[in-house]
């Protein structure tokens, strides 16, 4: 759900748009004069007026593009030439949108057959296009699952990532890995449901430790046959499904059974069981007992920021919570906030039945129509005054409001951060955008360089890069591997500029600072590259670790200045540590994925037309690379998935030079 224009009086003949409306960016821009001066935006506003020529009425999406045909807005119509006319008073438009139409190049439309499917769709453009004139989930990361396999005999509990493609049961989402690990821990002690992968299960002769520490049932060695593992899995299925309490009759009247039976171990074992659904099952404020499949969403807005918890609650329990902070104008209202939020949010997800609310949203109804739409049933928004549920909108709230005020805290702190590294290197003001660079290699193998880039908000993760080092670069060259990354970095950046001639100085991408990690050597090695490319105003600076690799007696070294050091309990000096230690995490990690993906390459991916199905077909079949290799001709027609003709192209690989006729 995004802002749209204000419905003032509309051209003549046209009716007004039930539409709520965008607030100035700021608070100052309520007092401007609302007429315009005469260059603003006349190419925008014929823009506008040409398309709406042949505009239809029907409902839809529209787009603002500018030159580069960049998203500028994202918003939806019940009548897309109604609602689009309103851009073309612009002496009616506050000044934020007076920019926006001054840049509009080009107008796109989409149409759709009902105003809600609009809504859907307007969502799933803004998360991906992110226009700059609209309210933004930042959001990319996927969520983990908790997976039930359908495809066994005996069913395997793990958690999931990725697409759902596995015959399996899906349950979900949790807010983090941390969660969704929880739950399979706990699924493990009140049901011993196994959690190893298939191929693990088939080749146990043993049971493992998780059955010594009653976490698992040893189905794969027999331990429990099919039908009473099946029982676990139903009743683990009834458990997930929120059906705790006529489950915890069951296990009770069965504990109550074996000890009538004198069957005491059982009966213990099934006591144990017990205890550990007990403990899973508690309940209060953050586990409510009153909601079952239910999403609780609490916006808090301070000095123009907004954060964003939501709660996942599922089969009666809280599977995590998460902050979100999405990027909106400074005057946007928080119920504003919040329907767009809403509506990106589940633009990849499944809404549950329930989603609680603690701001009522402007067109709630079509809001809960789109969704009801997506997930196939009815979805309720609801804002409660009373009772339990009240008290989780208000924990949510509770949690919305402290997340919000550490990372305001934690941004002022960063500020004085950075004017006391403006003061230090002697720049002209705070620097914005600060990059750290690093490599990482063994003897050359494996190489990669990293950037990792800083500002007044912290670490930008998505603005971090990996290089994998092309060369040829002689084992250990670390300048021709720091060569390499700063060409290809700021030659694609100078690039950019070139193509863009019309906007003057550097793009909001351009450092303000750049930090090496090294010595004399490293910034002199850096300037000169610098220099080749023709950047010449970008401040360096080398931090070199100091004697025996101590942390706090780093040298600094600039250019034209005495190498120096800092006080050891220097807050800048904690700050600039801070930056190159994860430089350095963030280019280990890379490392050592890359050396790891490449430790996994075998002969096989050498083959031409042997790509991962047909690679995984052949290690199934033979067990290994060397099994494949040892193979005959005749061995590999018969693998499932392998043509005659593919066979004997991998056949003829590992044997040069012998004639296939006959081969074995």
């Amino acid at each position: 759900m995004q802002s749209e224009p204000p419905a003032d009086p509309l051209p003549a003949g046209t009716e007004p748009v039930a539409n709520r409306s965008i607030s100035p960016a700021d608070p100052a821009d309520a007092g401007v004069d609302i007429n315009p001066p005469p260059d603003l935006s006349p190419k925008g506003v014929a823009v506008i007026e040409a398309a709406l020529i042949t505009m239809p009425l029907s409902p839809g999406v529209y787009r603002m593009l500018d030159a580069k045909g960049e998203a500028l807005y994202v918003g939806k119509a019940r009548s897309l030439k109604k609602r689009v006319a309103s851009y073309a008073q612009i002496g009616r438009l506050p000044e934020r949108l007076r920019r926006m139409v001054s840049e509009t190049v080009i107008m796109e439309i989409v149409t759709t057959h009902t105003e809600a499917e609009a809504l859907l769709l307007e969502a799933n453009l803004i998360k991906r296009l992110k226009p700059r004139f609209n309210i933004v989930l930042r959001d990319d990361k996927s969520y983990p699952w908790l997976m039930l396999a359908d495809d066994h005999p005996f069913p395997q509990i793990a958690k999931h990532r990725g697409a759902q493609d596995r015959r399996a049961s899906y349950w979900g989402p949790f807010a983090s890995v941390w969660a969704v690990n929880q739950t399979v821990n706990a699924m493990q002690r009140v049901f011993l449901l196994r959690s190893c992968a298939d191929t693990v299960f088939a080749n146990r002769t043993r049971p493992c430790l998780l059955f010594q520490i009653r976490r698992c049932s040893a189905p794969c060695v027999g331990r429990i046959d099919a039908a009473e593992y099946g029982q676990l899995v139903a009743q683990a299925r009834a458990f997930l499904s929120g059906k705790t309490a006529s489950l915890q009759r069951d296990l009770a009247t069965e504990m109550e059974s074996a000890a009538a039976s004198l069957e005491f171990e059982r009966a213990a074992f099934l006591r144990d069981r017990i205890r550990g659904l007990t403990h899973v099952q508690g309940t209060g404020i953050a586990n409510p007992a009153s909601l079952e499949d239910a999403d609780v969403i609490a916006a808090w807005q301070i000095a123009g920021q907004t954060c964003v918890q939501v709660f996942f609650i599922r089969g009666g329990r809280n599977n995590g919570n998460r902050a979100f902070y999405p990027t909106h104008g400074k005057a946007d209202e928080a119920a504003e906030v919040l329907a767009a939020f809403v509506a990106q949010f589940y633009d990849d997800k499944p809404p549950p039945p329930l989603i609680l609310l603690n701001h009522p949203l402007p067109e709630q109804a079509l809001v809960a129509e789109a969704l009801a739409l997506k997930a196939s049933r009815k979805v309720e928004l609801a804002i409660p005054v009373r009772g339990e549920k009240r008290a989780v909108v208000q924990h949510a709230e509770l949690n919305a409001r402290e997340a919000l005020e550490r990372r305001l805290a934690e941004g002022a702190g960063q500020v004085k951060l950075l004017a006391g590294v403006a003061e230090l290197f002697a720049l002209d003001r705070p620097p914005e955008r600060i990059e750290v660079y690093d490599n990482s290699h063994i003897m050359g193998t494996a190489a990669y360089g990293v950037m990792i880039v800083a500002g007044a908000e912290g670490f930008t993760k998505n603005a971090y890069r990996k290089y994998a080092i092309r060369g040829p670069i002689a084992p250990g060259d670390d300048f021709a591997m720091m060569r390499e990354m700063l060409e290809r970095r700021f030659a694609r950046a100078l690039k950019e500029e070139a193509a863009d001639p019309e906007t003057p100085g550097h793009g909001a991408g351009w450092p303000d600072l750049l930090l090496i990690d090294g010595g004399a050597g490293q910034l002199s090695a850096v300037r000169g590259i610098l220099e080749d490319l023709g950047v010449s105003d970008v401040p360096v600076v080398a931090i070199a670790k100091g004697p025996d690799r101590d942390a706090g007696r780093e040298w600094f070294y600039l250019a034209n200045r005495e190498a120096f050091q800092l006080p050891p309990r220097d807050p800048v000096l904690y700050f600039l540590q801070r930056l190159r230690d994860e430089a350095h995490r963030f280019a280990i990690t890379t490392h050592r994925a890359g050396r790891s993906k490449a430790l996994i390459r075998s002969e096989l991916d050498e083959i031409d037309g042997i790509g991962a199905a047909r690679k995984r077909a052949l290690l199934n079949h033979f067990g290994s690379a060397r099994g494949v290799k040892m193979s005959g001709l005749t061995d590999l027609e018969a693998v499932p998935g392998i043509s005659r003709e593919t066979a004997r192209r991998v056949y003829a690989h590992f044997h040069p030079g012998v004639r296939m006729e006959g081969a074995s």
